[in-house]
């Protein structure tokens, strides 16, 4: 078995997040704390008990989906699965590739935390409420869904955000092109469109400003060489560089996240499996729809660690 470790996105945050971890690993523990005073906020009480409503805010779903990630690296770590060791290459899904980047040794677990939470305020104030929105259309390939895209804009910004799996693409905008792309994939043989409910139009050109925050962040962190290569989301490739990590998580603020083919690029150079490491099995989920051949499985509690250290 040739392992991949992948990292989850926005969406998948769900209260009680890490909680049984924290209960279980005194390391897992250490990671939320750390976190916590990173950002001088008890993050973790917000992920353990609520609100929801709270939790999904984007500057708070971030920092604390790469908790939860990082919390099961640490813990498989003491447990003597080491990434280095076990995996080949790892991936994160957006926020995700911070928690890769973390887990890999590339930035540190404070850097990672406090990056995403500029990164969180900074993609919520690029585009006021309201004026732009992201739509998730089923049933048509990535070409198809440009093409829409393409048709819907007039003018206005309308691009593919998200190429997650064949026949799943979400795109993303100004929200009167979203509402007219969502009518014309109706007439493209789209299976089904509808609108996502997120606070505002993530990887798309509305992001520009966010992207410049970004930049000025992330000029101010340490790269190091990761352990393992990153699969990054803009060229669906294997990167090591540094620098060339640092250039390319600030296009990815605006770029189009190329899922489907990084996964694809995973299993055409060795991958049999995907793991995927934190809250939720999204990713998880994708895999067999992605490439046939490919198992995959989630890492989220006490049960899922104890079962994995027993396969390693």
């Amino acid at each position: 078995m040739t392992r991949a470790f992948v990292f989850p996105g926005q969406g998948s945050q769900a209260v009680g997040m890490g909680q049984a971890l924290a209960e279980a690993f005194p390391l897992a523990r250490e990671v939320f704390e750390e976190v916590d005073d990173a950002l001088s906020q008890k993050l973790s009480a917000l992920m353990f008990d609520g609100p929801l409503e709270e939790l999904t805010l984007t500057q708070n779903a971030q920092p604390a989906l790469m908790a939860v990630s990082m919390a099961v690296a640490r813990v498989l770590d003491h447990a003597g699965i080491k990434v280095a060791d076990t995996a080949i290459m790892v991936a994160g899904h957006s926020l995700g590739e911070y928690s890769a980047l973390a887990a890999v040794g590339s930035l540190g677990l404070a850097d990672t935390a406090r990056l995403l939470r500029i990164r969180g305020e900074a993609m919520q104030k690029a585009v006021p409420v309201g004026e732009g929105a992201m739509a998730a259309l089923l049933g048509l390939s990535l070409e198809d869904a440009q093409a829409v895209a393409k048709e819907a804009a007039q003018g206005d910004v309308c691009e593919a955000a998200n190429d997650n799996a064949p026949g799943q693409v979400v795109i993303s905008g100004s929200k009167t092109a979203i509402d007219r792309a969502i009518e014309i994939a109706k007439g493209k043989g789209c299976k089904r469109a509808m609108l996502l409910p997120v606070s505002a139009p993530f990887h798309c050109a509305l992001m520009a400003p966010a992207a410049e925050v970004m930049a000025e962040a992330l000029s101010k962190v340490t790269i190091r060489v990761p352990s393992v290569p990153l699969v990054a989301n803009v060229r669906a490739a294997r990167v090591t560089d540094p620098e060339e990590i640092r250039q390319l998580l600030v296009e990815q603020v605006t770029g189009s996240v190329r899922w489907r083919e990084g996964v694809l690029h995973m299993a055409e150079n060795g991958v049999t499996e995907l793991v995927e490491l934190g809250s939720g099995k999204v990713l998880a989920g994708l895999a067999k729809r992605i490439h046939k051949d490919l198992t995959a499985r989630s890492i989220q509690g006490p049960a899922d660690v104890e079962a994995f250290a027993k396969d390693v």
